[in-house]
């Protein structure tokens, strides 16, 4: 039996801000956004992710305080193509750090508005095997 992990909530305290933050800053695809009486939430996913985050308000959550999420982590094939996409398109991702020349040692960190953490983490094998093909993908508008 598989147990995969699909969402995480992340706690935001602007709804609006954030969906702008993640999809139009970052670059994580906006796979829905629902606003009526009894919700205000959205869902993005990383470009090349099996997992996605829920941002907003569900009825009947237990509301976590905004920016309390620390260490969230995203894996890339090269740390330092991807702190430079993240630093041209506005974040503040901190120094690409060697913590052991072995692949998954190459680091660095961001944070969203509201304080919850990033750690994106260099597996250079990532390249020629994803977890996810690139075949097997949602295209844009499909949804999850």
């Amino acid at each position: 039996m598989d147990w995969t992990l699909e969402v995480i909530r992340v706690p935001v305290s602007d709804l609006d801000r954030s969906i702008a933050f993640y999809s139009d800053t970052v670059g994580f695809d906006l796979d829905h956004h629902t606003v009526n009486e009894q919700m205000a939430f959205a869902q993005l996913t990383p470009p090349g992710s099996g997992c996605s985050i829920v941002i907003g308000h569900l009825p009947g959550d237990d509301p976590m305080e905004p920016g309390s999420l620390k260490g969230l982590q995203l894996v890339v094939p090269d740390a330092y193509a991807a702190r430079e996409q993240l630093v041209s398109r506005g974040v503040a991702a901190g120094e690409v750090t060697v913590m052991d020349e072995r692949d998954g040692g190459t680091l660095f960190g961001f944070s969203d508005p509201d304080g919850n953490t990033w750690v994106v983490q260099q597996i250079k094998a990532r390249a020629d095997h994803p977890l996810i093909p690139y075949s097997a993908r949602p295209q844009l508008g499909e949804g999850i």
